[in-house]
């Protein structure tokens, strides 16, 4: 009984240690693919910008367009707590395991009304996990395929919220802004920290322009925060392979004795037991 006691705490202390650092090797491969993505549609945009027959500067550009549920649509900045990761459009539970999400809904940033941005504070490489630093007049940036824009936290622009104050995502019809939203506090989905920031009408940028619809305030702040019941089965054959793998690990090791035999036991056994985290990860009601 202690054996399996034991064998039971170290497992639950892996798994607590692959949602902390696990999801963000996960998180880190989709970031890559996306910000090639990103990267690609800039190049064709300026490409497209190049070919144009020139025409008098004027202070707006094109308006984007919102790209699939998942698919890149910026790159959010803060050079104060280091935040440098591309933003997806969506905020379900699939789309923030990718990186922060676009609020569906609101303006891109760059645009006319209150554009938000939700990510992870702890989980999937926590890209909003010191989002608590912030203060009034700390810079963000956010680069569309319309261009760069800043934004300067405001004045008691930082504050905790419940999720179902979704008053904090209403269109700003008048003006440009941005809010940020994330779990509060760290390990826990009970509240939303929020972030709001305002368009920096002294930087030299393009000026916001007007969204080609009118804007809508999202149903909740809980989006993909608060993670989701996925289906229950995958993960229940993943552990019975995890067990009847680890099962034979153990018989083979207790036969024969040897050192090597625990080390190709233990090759073998974490590529289940990663996979079963996966799993397991999903169907649990929290990902902070």
């Amino acid at each position: 009984m202690g054996r399996v006691l034991i064998t039971a705490g170290i497992l639950i202390l892996l798994f607590v240690t692959y949602q902390l650092w696990g999801t963000g090797i996960l998180e880190a491969r989709a970031q890559s693919e996306l910000r090639d993505d990103f990267e690609d549609q800039l190049q064709q945009t300026s490409s497209t910008t190049d070919d144009e027959t020139p025409t008098p500067t004027t202070t707006t550009t094109p308006a984007p367009v919102i790209p699939p549920d998942g698919e890149a649509v910026a790159i959010i900045r803060i050079p104060k707590i280091g935040v440098d990761k591309v933003v997806v459009e969506g905020t379900t539970v699939t789309d923030l395991r990718k990186g922060p999400g676009h609020y569906a809904g609101t303006p891109l940033p760059g645009q006319i009304g209150n554009a938000a941005i939700a990510g992870h504070r702890t989980t999937y490489g926590a890209p909003f996990g010191n989002l608590d630093q912030l203060a009034e007049g700390d810079l963000i940036t956010v680069e569309t395929v319309s261009g760069s824009f800043d934004y300067r936290v405001m004045r008691d622009g930082v504050f905790a919220v419940k999720p179902s104050q979704t008053e904090v995502l209403e269109p700003t019809p008048s003006e440009a802004t941005l809010t940020l939203t994330t779990c509060n506090p760290k390990y826990s989905a009970s509240e939303r920290l929020v972030v709001k920031a305002q368009f920096d009408l002294r930087a030299n940028q393009p000026q916001p322009q007007a969204p080609p619809t009118e804007s809508r305030t999202p149903d909740d702040l809980d989006a993909g925060l608060s993670g989701s019941d996925a289906s229950k089965a995958p993960t229940v054959r993943w552990g019975l392979l995890v067990a009847i793998v680890g099962g034979l690990w153990w018989l083979v090791f207790h036969r024969y004795g040897r050192w090597t035999t625990w080390v190709v036991g233990a090759i073998v056994f974490v590529p289940f037991l990663f996979v079963f985290y996966v799993y397991l990860e999903r169907v649990l009601p929290s990902n902070y």
